[in-house]
């Protein structure tokens, strides 16, 4: 056997074995970055394992296992902080709405003619500031409670007949400032459902609080014994565009009384969390808002 062929064979081999070591580290990074994309799409704490004993490669995945478990930690960091921040912003919310809505029944409730022309430009500064805060208060709790699904929620047998009742009560110092006299048509009979009281509250507080905003003296609310209510008003702000977009996030509708957002992205969204279904319609310069439970 000649040199030359000896020198061939060993050649041949150490082709053969590196071409086979490198099918199966190619391979072994095709495992690693298919592991790795599942591990960063989905909740879980598993790591990226390697299954050769190559140096290089243990290297690698010990090096992005200490990446995930930085990651992971910086993730728990975050959420632990984004909840409790929600939970502060809800909280604070919560207590300046108190006493806004005191201040605001007061003012209503202050007689023009006893006041000088002076303390009546003073008493519109106040106003406006006070109805300001109202509008931010009512921001800072839709960004905190509206919401996120996975919170946990709490449900509870509640009677939509005494909801409803309380919140257009709640709204009755607006309603005379408004002008408006609310036809009010609820069903004898309770009408009960396993829901979250204050996600419900809110949703009858956001629907009626726009019909003051956006509609004209003519409102309307019709709860029937099947759970489903029906809100009513008449408007010229709205058509076939504005109804498409009424319950998209931030739409506002232009050339109103007042320039604030629509606002019933929220309500549509907590009515969907408890499972509900609400759907809106605008004929012969009406709108209709139903939601059903």
């Amino acid at each position: 056997m000649s040199i030359w062929f000896c020198l061939f064979l060993i050649v041949l081999c150490i082709s053969i074995y590196l071409t086979f070591k490198i099918l199966i580290m190619k391979n072994e990074i095709k495992n690693i970055g298919q592991t790795l994309e599942k591990i960063i799409n989905t909740d879980t704490n598993n790591l990226i394992t390697v299954g050769t004993n190559t140096k290089e490669l243990k290297q690698l995945a010990s090096l992005l296992n200490n990446s995930l478990k930085d990651l992971r930690k910086l993730e728990l960091e975050y959420k632990n902080g984004s909840g409790e921040l929600k939970a502060s912003i809800t909280d604070v919310s919560h207590d300046l709405r108190t006493p806004l809505t005191a201040i605001r029944a007061y003012l209503d409730l202050i007689d023009d003619k006893n006041l000088t022309k002076k303390q009546i430009e003073y008493l519109s500064v106040i106003d406006s500031k006070v109805n300001d805060l109202i509008e931010l208060t009512e921001q800072l709790f839709d960004f905190s409670k509206a919401y996120d699904k996975k919170r946990k929620i709490e449900f509870e047998s509640v009677c939509l007949n005494d909801v409803l009742e309380d919140s257009l009560a709640s709204f009755y110092s607006l309603f005379n400032k408004n002008d408006i006299v609310p036809k009010v048509d609820i069903c004898k009979d309770k009408v009960i459902r396993l829901l979250n009281i204050s996600m419900l509250k809110r949703i009858f507080e956001n629907i009626i609080s726009n019909a003051i905003k956006y509609g004209e003296k003519d409102f309307k609310v019709k709860l029937s014994n099947d759970g489903s209510v029906v809100f009513s008003n008449k408007t010229d702000s709205f058509d076939a565009v504005s109804l498409k977009k009424i319950f998209d996030r931030y739409y506002t509708i232009k050339n109103v009384k007042k320039s604030n957002g629509v606002g019933l992205a929220i309500a549509k969204q907590l009515v969907e969390i408890m499972g509900g279904k609400v759907k809106a319609n605008y004929t012969k310069n009406t709108l209709t808002i139903k939601v059903k439970f």
